[in-house]
């Protein structure tokens, strides 16, 4: 094997096909994130730089190199801030993986990816349902219909557990427990780690009722949600569902969900906003969502805006409850201390 090969392509392959799904446990779709953004860079080099894949040097992705690929990220593929820098990320783990396999073939892209700055762009407000928009889409699925009972249940699950998207799809019939009083659940989260999160007896007893609907109690592998064409049901299926009532509630309530669009990740982000209202703990509120770290969920359990509207009024109400008199002052404020 020649060495170029080894240099660059040897250790990206092994990257892939061992690292990060063994070695890092990474799931497949976090991977195939990951993969996107080397399928850019050698698009780029061929067609930008003229370099076919398996000619390509660490000693080529040097920081005019690398710093020309993300701008033409920017102007050429129309990526937004967020997208470019998440490319960055996934460029740089591997930066820092190859130079570790290889520190004097890696160390020129090391270097370089390094000072390549995080982009800033305008902060996206995250979608966060009200818990008044929470009961309207709750109570929108007709019952009478399986699809409408199937997308009832599922939505009252993902608010209760806070469940990511593909959680939901991977959950099954196995996954409930109740035992006397109490019910938890046990979900399959990013990096096939397992976390048990405990849901209320009456949520526990309406997802048994909908098993026994399905026929599926005595089939502990199955899923317990499914689409109308395949018993797995598939994360767009879910954001299909999701936009589909989010549509109606629009029309029945133009002055709530003012939101642009409301991801199925916009119910788990309400889960944890409305935890946080609580009073719950952030320790407890990063353990129920999966988060490795509680800085992630300190960004992501945000207060709603109405909270922080209704918190601020209260202090003002406290503090500032009576009218103030202020005294006039003898003496004019000169003309150049005033505000214009």
């Amino acid at each position: 094997m020649s060495r170029r090969k080894i240099e660059f392509m040897s250790l990206l392959e092994d990257y892939f096909e061992t690292y990060l799904p063994y070695s890092r446990g990474l799931s497949k779709n976090t991977i195939d994130s990951y993969k996107q953004s080397f399928m850019l860079l050698l698009r780029f080099m061929q067609d930008v730089k003229g370099i076919d894949a398996d000619d390509i040097r660490f000693s080529n992705l040097d920081y005019d190199t690398l710093l020309e690929f993300f701008n033409w990220l920017e102007k050429e593929r129309k990526c937004k801030p967020v997208t470019r820098n998440q490319r960055l990320s996934s460029l740089s783990a591997f930066s820092e993986y190859a130079q570790n396999r290889d520190f004097d073939a890696a160390s020129v892209f090391r270097s370089a990816i390094i000072k390549i700055p995080i982009k800033r762009g305008d902060k996206k407000q995250r979608a966060v349902f009200s818990r008044e928009e929470i009961k309207i889409l709750l109570s929108l699925p007709d019952e009478r219909y399986e699809t409408g009972l199937r997308d009832k249940v599922l939505l009252s699950f993902m608010y209760a557990t806070g469940a990511r998207a593909q959680e939901i799809c991977d959950f099954t019939v196995s996954a409930l427990h109740i035992n006397g009083k109490s019910a938890s659940v046990t979900l399959l989260g990013k990096g096939s780690k397992i976390r048990q999160v405990g849901v209320s007896l009456t949520l526990a007893e309406t997802m048994q009722k909908y098993i026994r609907h399905r026929h599926l109690e005595r089939y502990p592998g199955r899923h317990v949600f499914s689409s109308q064409t395949h018993e797995l049901m598939t994360v767009s299926c879910v954001e299909g569902i999701y936009k589909k009532y989010v549509t109606i509630a629009k029309k029945k309530h133009p002055d709530l969900f003012l939101q642009d669009s409301y991801p199925p990740h916009s119910m788990r982000h309400s889960t944890a906003c409305h935890l946080l209202e609580a009073g719950v703990d952030i320790v407890t509120i990063r353990n129920i969502l999966g988060h490795v770290s509680v800085q992630t969920t300190q960004i992501y359990a945000e207060m709603s805006q109405d909270s922080v509207d209704k918190k601020l009024k209260e202090w003002n109400d406290t503090w500032f409850g009576s009218k103030i008199e202020l005294k006039e002052s003898k003496k004019d404020i000169p003309d150049f201390l005033k505000k214009r």
